[in-house]
């Protein structure tokens, strides 16, 4: 079970998830994100690709459900909780730049905000670089005891979701890491345009700007745009557009070229990726 909203008070998403059980990644949608080996539930394992969320869950059964995890240049704050009498653990999921699998066993909930691109890094305290194709438990960032603190306030309320975007919100946003990067450039990163166009109408040098992004997002400007392109292309499948016009509309050279960065970017051809959940 998944569902998400678009977070009130901070620019995020808030997405909560339960497994059912299963065995193998397949397609279909889920969350953006997902919780991976540091939360108690969770198994990240590498699918030879190289993780948002989980694309599919495999067939029901007692063990953990297998889950892709597509590369979508964010960071989550993730929150996974055992049953009523565990306060949980919250960890960082970093951005990635290829697929994983995670496991998620039955029963365990996982609560997340999804920061939107270039957000994370000043609510969650660190560098997006310092955790890129990285799950790195909160105590090691915020320290035990502040880490805690938020667990177990979470484990405490009537509403979770909201409690969590209160704290976030609550605590502030750190100096040095707010604004790296101009939502303008990100903009035309994100749309494709040349890096030197984008460092030049930011008034910045390449290697600032590649600076800048990496601290923002995770990576630099052709990696995000390679990623966004990639998603991008998954929505038009799934949408029903034939794949030889996905390739055109989502500005890849031709369907081999929409093929093979599918693959390098989400481990799997592009027909699995969006294939109905088993």
């Amino acid at each position: 079970m998944y569902d998400e909203r678009r977070a009130r008070t901070v620019a995020a998403t808030v997405w909560r998830a339960v497994a059912d059980g299963g065995a193998r990644p397949a397609g279909g949608s889920g969350p953006g994100r997902s919780a991976a080996a540091s939360a108690p539930g969770g198994l990240g394992v590498a699918d030879g690709a190289g993780g948002s969320g989980p694309i599919g869950a495999g067939a029901a059964g007692p063990g953990p459900a297998a889950h892709r995890v597509l590369p979508d240049g964010c960071m989550d704050l993730i929150w996974s909780r055992a049953g009523l009498g565990d306060i949980g653990q919250i960890i960082v999921a970093g951005p990635d730049t290829a697929a994983t699998v995670t496991l998620w066993r039955p029963g365990v909930v996982h609560l997340g905000l999804r920061f939107d691109s270039a957000v994370g890094p000043a609510h969650i305290g660190v560098p997006a670089s310092e955790v890129r194709d990285r799950r790195v438990p909160l105590a090691e960032i915020w320290g035990r005891a502040e880490a805690a603190r938020l667990a177990e306030r979470l484990a405490a309320a009537d509403a979770s979701a909201a409690t969590f975007e209160a704290e976030i919100v609550r605590r502030g946003r750190r100096d040095g890491l707010a604004d790296l990067l101009a939502p303008s450039a990100l903009a035309s990163i994100r749309a494709g345009a040349p890096v030197a166009q984008v460092a030049r109408t930011a008034a910045l040098s390449e290697r600032q700007l590649l600076r800048r992004c990496q601290l923002a997002v995770g990576y630099g400007p052709k990696t995000l745009a390679r990623i966004v392109r990639f998603r991008r292309a998954l929505a038009l499948a799934r949408g029903g557009t034939p794949f030889a016009a996905v390739a055109a509309e989502a500005g890849y050279a031709d369907q081999a070229h929409l093929a093979r960065e599918v693959h390098s970017l989400g481990g799997a051809p592009l027909g699995e990726l969006i294939a109905p959940t088993a």
